[in-house]
């Protein structure tokens, strides 16, 4: 079926100039542009892996581009999501990834969802696509979207990073392979595994990733090459080297297994917060804005720790807050008084949390989390 509902069997003057480098592959030519002038792809996310796969698929005239995304541009982001400008900051992200793309390829058909993806709405607004590419960057978005392709019997062109190191393949559980709970059967706990704003990332290599994902996406739609299904291909930056995996479909598989009990997209890890952030319902914490008025009339009275690294102190920090690296807090907790509140931030709420959640395993009973951390500070 065609973008606008029928099959597209031709190409404009404009086009054949426009893809003509494609036309001269013979694994191409005109009947494989015609193909991706008339596929669809959805994309969850257009950040650092969104960006560029987006690129590179209106680029290669795929016909239609679906982009998921309630967030609006930060200026942290644009390090490496290269949808996004300075002149964009604070607009949404799909207004801004929009205007990118159009200028990019103005044959383009966009649809745009302003919204999160969630069991909710996740159904109706991949059915009509042809494959999933996952830019998500939390645990239950990248289950959701795996249990959501696996109904629907659509590939997953799925990606993930982590500072220096990525990772890619595709599940496909309806052509033969596992799907992403055969890799991760389990959500990690809240805390356990740090995302881009906490740990961080280097800006290229999300366009490497998601490149590839653009690469096995286009090869799919021209049913071409070898894609990488029950491979995962992961990349080490640092030492420049790609190696590759053997996954295989895991016959307890609670989805795509012998016997699943999994039976529909909503289930405790797709609907399980996104923010990966710790609750414990023991903890104590106050809102940044909270902090802020303490601050402000000079009666803090606690002792205010930021736990991110020293590089992101020398950034941005609050005069009245001590540096104590997270990872250093286990070794200066005996130099921290147990009759003053603790009052610890970092930069989204995810580090403080873990150093609250020691504390307390220690001892400590007058702990606080600053919610939202530097980034909700700084917004006020």
């Amino acid at each position: 079926m065609g973008i606008s509902g029928y099959l597209v069997s031709v190409l404009t003057p404009a086009e054949q100039a426009r893809y003509s480098r494609h036309l001269l592959i013979p694994e191409i030519g005109e009947s494989g542009q015609i193909r991706l002038k008339n596929a669809s792809v959805l994309l969850i996310g257009t950040g650092g892996l969104g960006s560029p796969a987006a690129l590179y698929l209106a680029a290669a005239g795929v016909g239609k581009l679906g982009l998921v995304d309630p967030d609006t541009v930060d200026i942290s982001n644009l390090q490496r999501q290269l949808l996004h400008s300075d002149a964009t900051i604070g607009v949404s992200k799909l207004d801004s990834a929009a205007e990118r793309l159009r200028e990019t390829n103005p044959h383009l058909e966009l649809e745009l969802f302003p919204v999160r993806f969630t069991p909710d709405n996740a159904r109706s607004i991949a059915e009509n696509y042809d494959i999933i590419i996952d830019g998500s960057d939390n645990f239950p978005t990248r289950f959701l979207s795996n249990d959501t392709a696996f109904f629907l019997k659509k590939p997953l062109v799925y990606g993930a990073i982590h500072r220096f190191d990525g990772q890619m393949t595709v599940f496909a559980p309806h052509l033969g392979g596992p799907c992403y709970r055969c890799l991760l059967p389990e959500i990690p706990p809240p805390g356990a595994v740090p995302n881009c704003a906490e740990a961080g990332v280097l800006g290229v290599l999300p366009g490497i990733i998601g490149s590839l994902q653009a690469m096995e996406a286009i090869k799919l739609i021209l049913g071409i090459g070898e894609v990488p299904v029950g491979k995962l291909l992961i990349y080490d930056a640092l030492r420049t080297s790609f190696r590759s995996i053997k996954l295989s479909k895991d016959p307890a598989c609670r989805l795509c297994g012998e016997n699943p009990n999994i039976l529909s997209i909503n289930n405790s890890e797709t609907t399980a917060n996104p923010s990966c952030q710790i609750h414990d319902p023991t903890m104590k914490s106050i809102s940044a804005a909270e902090l802020k008025d303490r601050l402000d009339s000079g009666k803090l009275n606690a002792l205010l720790i930021d736990v991110r690294e020293e590089g992101e102190w020398q950034v941005v920090n609050i005069p009245q807050a001590k540096l104590v690296p997270l990872q250093t807090i286990p070794a200066y907790a005996p130099n921290l008084p147990k009759d003053t509140e603790i009052i610890i931030h970092c930069k989204a709420g995810m580090r403080s949390a873990r150093a609250c959640e020691y504390l307390m395993s220690i001892g400590f009973d007058n702990v606080t989390n600053v919610d939202g951390g530097m980034d909700a500070f700084q917004k006020l």
